[in-house]
């Protein structure tokens, strides 16, 4: 099994891109389990942030990592929330617990996405992940797999799993919002399974 440093500490997020790895023979470690602090994201884009972050686990740990930059982008706020799909809400933190914070925050985005397409007629969006893998911290080829997963913004929260803006994504060719899929219903289709199964490809074709 080949360790690869995540350039995360989100557990679920974790969680996800293991089940995906793992049966290529690639241990996900998560950066915060070594120490490694979490990076600046100032970019505008998915995969400016990605490589940043990629870039800074690397560093710290003296070897490979793979970074996911992702988030969702509804066609009628012209792209938003983006790249500030995680903090997109305001919200002062009060939780001293990783997990219960950031179930606050995913309440508070999901709020205020809510208020913003009050009175929409176009709901139509897309779920983005963009993974960049490493080398080292100074690899000067990158790789770069992208995944897209279109789907529409219902009008109320549905459903009990995932995290994040699932609840609210309709996936019409499944019938079902994301936060309703089973985990291997979401892991064979889900934009970071679309971006996983890319950069496996990538990696079997330039790493080994």
């Amino acid at each position: 099994m080949t360790r690869l440093v995540l350039a995360s500490n989100n557990a679920k997020k974790l969680k996800e891109l293991q089940a995906l790895f793992e049966p290529a023979g690639y241990q996900l470690v998560a950066q915060g389990a070594l120490g490694i602090a979490e990076a600046d994201e100032p970019h505008i884009t998915f995969i400016e942030n990605a490589l940043a972050k990629a870039r800074h686990a690397a560093r710290a740990c003296n070897g490979a990592a793979i970074a996911d930059d992702s988030g969702l982008c509804v066609d009628a706020l012209g792209g938003e929330p983006g790249v500030q799909s995680a903090h997109y809400a305001p919200v002062e933190r009060t939780e001293a617990d990783r997990e219960r914070h950031r179930a606050q925050q995913d309440a508070a985005n999901n709020r205020l996405l809510l208020d913003r397409l009050q009175g929409a007629d176009r709901r139509s969006a897309r779920f983005v992940s963009t993974l960049v893998a490493v080398r080292r911290a100074d690899d000067p080829e990158p790789l770069v797999a992208v995944g897209r997963w279109p789907g529409e913004i219902v009008e109320a929260l549905r459903g009990d799993g995932g995290f994040g803006y699932d609840p609210l994504m309709f996936i019409p060719a499944l019938g079902r919002t994301v936060a309703e899929l089973d985990a291997d219903t979401k892991n064979s289709h889900s934009h970071r399974a679309l971006a996983a199964a890319e950069m496996l490809r990538l990696m079997q074709a330039h790493w080994r």
